[in-house]
């Protein structure tokens, strides 16, 4: 049988350049590799930590399944689900907080964020903080063990994640036998870290992001407003600036020599931003009218995700089963 590789995406917002080039396309095109089988699935209960309202998640589920199918995510070779219709998934949580010490739970790199800022600002260490942000980790650990995953792509940032997983289900292994598959971290690839229309790290909280499929007319708007430097029109322009870093990302390889050119030559940056805007659009334009499609046929995707969920839902089943019966509450 193929090793099994998994990832999750929250919910938590509209996807933009950074999320694509960040996560998605990485993924996609690791789905694209025969010698494993893939599962992606929408991390809807992990977000109810950060999202406020119902119409927040209906929202953001909806955009991110339909951005995932719209940049080329192949239903036919991944199982594609949501987290929240695998109800195996809570109750193999519930069984692995039975063996996960408090201890580890402590080690939480977003709990100890949370209480670090509690006391730096003068608060109770724990204001804040439910139960659903401390047991963060049991839930990822439910989701990743219950489909005998191999291989959990995560940047360098993320590891912990992963190894928490591990632990986890070496302390189940340990104390009632084999059951779980010890998972392993695929530490993804570097990829280039675009910073905001604004020069700093891009940012929901900053709102200097540029969404992936806002309409031509908004991404032309959104790529004339990115912050320059006041080099004349006829001087060279620095390559470590936004607009370029952004041009090395979309641009193919013999337009990009052409631009490296064009900036030691001199150009205006009203021509920069203009030749980067035809060179992402060329790019978003096909998945943008995709997403459209999907957004406005939504129908098809919940099918998409109903097929996805019962082959999720086969292999949940039988290794909740496993687990049930290690602990003897089933024979």
């Amino acid at each position: 049988m193929k090793q099994i590789i998994l990832t999750g995406v929250k919910p938590t917002g509209t996807p933009h350049i950074g999320n694509y080039l960040g996560a998605i396309k990485q993924a996609i095109d690791l789905s694209k590799n025969d010698e494993y089988s893939t599962y992606y699935f929408i991390a809807d209960y992990h977000a109810l930590n950060s999202l406020k309202t119902r119409e927040e998640m209906r929202r953001y589920t909806k955009e991110v399944a339909c951005t995932w199918l719209a940049c080329g995510l192949d239903p036919e070779k991944v199982v594609f689900y949501r987290q929240s219709e695998i109800h195996e998934t809570t109750e193999l949580c519930w069984i692995l907080m039975n063996v996960t010490p408090k201890g580890l739970m402590d080690r939480a790199h977003a709990y100890k964020a949370c209480v670090q800022a509690n006391v730096e600002n003068g608060k109770d260490a724990d204001d804040g903080v439910n139960m659903g942000l401390y047991n963060y980790p049991i839930l990822m650990a439910a989701d990743i063990l219950l489909f005998n995953t191999k291989f959990v792509p995560v940047g360098l940032d993320q590891k912990q994640h992963c190894e928490m997983a591990r632990d986890i289900a070496k302390y189940f292994n340990k104390k009632y036998g084999y059951t779980f598959v010890v998972p392993q971290e695929k530490i993804q690839e570097k990829t280039a870290t675009l910073l905001g229309l604004d020069g700093r790290k891009m940012s929901k909280s900053y709102g200097n992001q540029i969404p992936l499929f806002c309409s031509e007319a908004e991404l032309k708007k959104l790529i004339m407003s990115i912050k320059t430097d006041s080099t004349l029109p006829t001087e060279p322009k620095s390559k470590t600036s936004t607009v370029f870093e952004y041009i090395k990302v979309f641009a193919s390889p013999e337009k990009l020599a052409e631009m490296d050119r064009r900036f030691d030559e001199g150009l205006s940056w009203a021509e920069a931003k203009q030749e980067l805007f035809n060179i992402m659009n060329e790019v978003i334009s096909p998945m943008r009218e995709k997403y459209n499609y999907y957004m406005e046929h939504y129908g098809e995707v919940e099918e998409i995700l109903k097929k996805g969920e019962h082959k999720a839902r086969e292999i949940a089943r039988e290794t909740l089963e496993r687990a049930r019966r290690a602990v003897g509450v089933i024979e």
